[in-house]
C-alpha cells in the first residue's frame, strides 16, 4: 500500500502548524468564535490547545476543517453568532417597497 496522499491537503502538516497558522491569521478571539471550545477562549496558548485537540477528536476535526477552509483554499471567515449583547437592528420602513409596487411591472398594473 502507498503512502502517497495526493488529494489530502492536510498530509504532512502537523497539528501545531494547523493552531499556529490559524492563530497568527485571526487572533484567538475569531478563532474562539468560529470553534466554540474552551482552551481558545480562557488563556489561550498553543500549548494547551495542542493537548486538548490531541485528546479530544470532534475538536480536532472541526480545528483541521477550518484550516481547509480558510488557510488552504483562502475562504472567508462567516460569524458563526452574535457576541454582541444589542438586539439586531430593524429594517427601515423607507427601505420596503409598496405592496402596491411590488411586480406591478410583471401584473401591469398602475401603482
Amino acid at each position: 500500500m502507498s503512502n502517497d496522499q495526493p488529494r489530502n491537503p492536510l498530509h504532512g502538516v502537523k497539528l501545531e502548524q494547523v493552531v499556529t497558522d490559524l492563530v497568527d491569521t485571526f487572533g484567538w478571539e475569531t478563532l474562539a468564535e468560529q470553534v466554540n471550545i474552551n482552551c481558545f477562549r480562557s488563556n489561550p496558548t498553543v500549548k494547551s490547545s495542542l493537548k486538548f485537540l490531541r485528546k479530544t477528536q470532534w475538536a480536532r476535526d472541526k480545528v483541521e476543517s477550518l484550516y481547509v477552509y480558510a488557510i488552504i483554499r483562502g475562504k472567508p471567515l462567516k460569524p458563526q453568532f452574535n457576541t454582541s449583547s444589542r438586539a439586531p437592528a430593524e429594517p427601515s420602513v423607507a427601505a420596503t417597497p409598496k405592496p402596491s409596487a411590488v411586480n406591478s411591472h410583471i401584473w401591469k398594473t398602475p401603482s
